[in-house]
């Protein structure tokens, strides 16, 4: 796939994304379906309640609706690239849900923890039963021990893989433009390794979302004029752990994905802390919170955090490649 090609699907998804938000907001704002921030979050937060929420719908529309259409020019509209959009769209539908009951509510809380775990559970395990429908192969690669290929090892891994981290992207999205930065970077990263491996379904798969993601940034840096919502960011991780045990290179996540890990552990730490020793390691998790606590300015923390989200990519790429 040449150059000039691959730019053809951020540009897209990027022009989809820009043209439909601004009503999408507009018709958000009118039905005054808004955000309620958390009680006990930051106080300076609370400027932020009543703004619209759920954009991860418009950009995840736009890359899906671009992707079949690539796909389609390219010839690559087959069963990995829609086991792909599966995933994608899947937890697109349970984070919408979710956020949905929140603005309908309006409330800061949807779905209940274990619905929301069932669902994610659910869908990687749909997941699970397309891939091997499909005919692939289960291929790990396993530390000190190499490619293994296990049904039952790859079904639990990749399960535990999904919802993991659709969960750690969520757990990430809580400043402006937090989210959108770190996931491009990563998104990034993964679009680079399969043109090397010339995996056009998955570079395909990698650029619109890109796409989709710088133009939703537009409108949801700082100051936001909407979030991105479960909707976006529980589609966003678990597209990334796909994209990464499709490439072969599932274990490069926990690298090119670092923000999103230390966020992740950020929450089990303080969480762990708390019940077994009665004390908070942060004053606030996820760590992003803390950072904020400690008198760091909201463009410190993202400019901060899409640094580090590089730093890691590079690393993870250097380590691969």
């Amino acid at each position: 796939m040449h150059w000039t090609e691959m730019l053809l699907p951020p540009v897209f998804s990027f022009a989809l994304t820009v043209s439909i938000m601004p009503i999408f907001i507009g018709y958000l704002r009118m039905r005054q379906f808004g955000q309620t921030t958390r009680e006990e979050g930051p106080l300076w937060h609370e400027v932020k309640s009543g703004t619209p929420t759920m954009g991860g719908a418009i950009f995840v529309l736009s890359a899906a609706i671009i992707l079949i259409g690539m796909a389609f020019w390219q010839n690559v509209l087959n069963v990995s690239t829609f086991m792909l959009l599966f995933v994608l769209l899947f937890f697109a539908v349970i984070g919408f849900w979710d956020d949905f009951i929140k603005v309908f509510k309006k409330q800061n809380e949807g779905l209940t923890s274990k619905q929301k775990f069932i669902a994610q559970l659910a869908g990687s395990a749909i997941f699970v039963m397309l891939f091997y429908f499909s005919g692939s192969e289960p291929i790990l690669s396993l530390p000190f021990v190499g490619s293994v290929a296990n049904w039952l090892l790859f079904a639990i891994f990749t399960i535990i893989w999904i919802t993991g981290f659709s969960n750690a992207v969520n757990l990430t999205d809580g400043l402006d433009g937090l989210v959108a930065g770190t996931a491009t970077i990563a998104y990034s990263a993964y679009a680079y390794i399969a043109y090397l491996q010339n995996q056009i379904e998955v570079l395909l798969f990698c650029l619109v979302i890109i796409g989709g993601l710088v133009g939703f940034f537009f409108f949801n840096k700082k100051p936001a004029k909407i979030f991105m919502g479960d909707v976006g960011s529980l589609s966003l991780g678990a597209g990334l752990a796909v994209v990464s045990l499709a490439l072969h290179q599932e274990w490069s996540l926990l690298i090119i994905g670092l923000i999103f890990v230390i966020e992740t552990a950020s929450v089990i730490l303080q969480v762990g802390s708390f019940k077994l020793r009665g004390k908070r390691i942060f004053k606030m998790s996820p760590i992003h919170h803390h950072f904020e606590m400690s008198g760091w300015s909201e463009w410190r923390v993202v400019i901060t955090f899409w640094l580090v989200g590089l730093v890691g990519a590079i690393l993870g790429l250097l380590l691969i490649l």
